[in-house]
């Protein structure tokens, strides 16, 4: 029988996006990588538990659910989420950004100093560049200034992202667009006195993505089911998004909907091609032994 595989999630590195699976292994995902791989049929997804924590009664989860968390695992993670406002007393310092993700698609939020741009990395930010720097309750402060004086979003969904990706301006009017808002931002009264200002200087990820040429996207597949077959060539990475050219055409594999399954290596060499999953159409914006690893 062949070897099933747990995957924890894509990880962004330095040498690029990383697939990571149960045990420590991790898979690179470089442009003209074949993914390819099979869900058990037999299996089901279950819960991947918080805070590095398996979950107590490896619960079922819905085969559509982005966070692969049942909702006593989803509390506990939230629970201790910077993201989710609730915690006030942490002493690490903070950046405050503005990441584009298209024409018009620009938002703020904070992060840790010391992730570095690992957070831009893993929405997806196109270009982003820092705004502020100081206190955790400061950033919080200077966030909703600019939510509600710029009526900047602090989320952009992954739907509105992916469709724009294929047909994105060059980089002078996406670092123009970041760079105006930076001004205007700078500008604002309200600006807490405990967050220091950082002079504009835009990060571009254009490149890092492989987004060069990137074609649009026929369709993104929906959930993974047991028995489904996914196959295709990374044509671009961005976010937890992988594009792929497949046999259905080119779609995007949110790799979210790949945690809390078991995952094994198909059988048959067109495999690569092949996607038996459920995938929905995109439109335009506004319209047998055990192996190495799978990949």
């Amino acid at each position: 029988m062949a070897h099933a595989w747990r995957c924890t999630g894509l990880r962004w590195s330095g040498d690029g996006p990383l697939l990571g699976w149960e045990g420590g292994r991790r898979s690179a995902l470089p442009r003209g990588k074949v993914v390819a791989f099979e869900v058990v049929g037999a299996g089901r997804r279950t819960c991947v538990g918080a805070r590095g924590n398996a979950c107590p009664v490896r619960a079922g989860v819905p085969g559509r659910s982005t966070g692969a968390r049942c909702e006593e695992c989803a509390r506990l993670d939230r629970a201790h989420s910077v993201a989710a406002d609730t915690i006030a007393d942490d002493p690490r310092p903070y950046h405050v950004y503005l990441a584009w993700f298209g024409p018009g698609m620009v938002k703020v939020g904070i992060t840790a100093v010391e992730r570095g741009s690992a957070r831009l990395l893993e929405q997806g930010a196109v270009c982003f560049g820092w705004l502020g720097r100081g206190p955790l309750m400061a950033a919080r402060r200077a966030e909703e200034v600019l939510r509600a004086a710029l009526k900047v979003p602090d989320r952009i969904p992954y739907a509105e992202k992916r469709i724009v990706r294929a047909g994105l301006p060059a980089v002078e009017e996406r670092v123009g667009e970041l760079a105006a808002l930076h001004g205007r931002a700078l500008g604002l009264h309200g600006w807490p006195e405990s967050l220091e200002p950082v002079p504009f200087r835009a990060v571009d990820h254009f490149g890092v993505f492989g987004l060069d040429g990137l074609p649009a996207a026929d369709g993104v597949v929906s959930e993974l089911v047991a028995g489904g077959v996914v196959g295709g060539e990374v044509l671009a990475a961005a976010g937890p998004d992988l594009h792929l050219a497949t046999g259905r055409g080119v779609l995007v594999l949110d790799t979210r909907l790949m945690t809390g399954w078991e995952l094994t290596a198909p059988v048959g060499e067109r495999a690569r091609d092949v996607v038996t999953v459920p995938v929905r159409e995109l439109k335009s914006r506004g319209d047998g032994g055990v192996q190495d690893g799978l990949f």
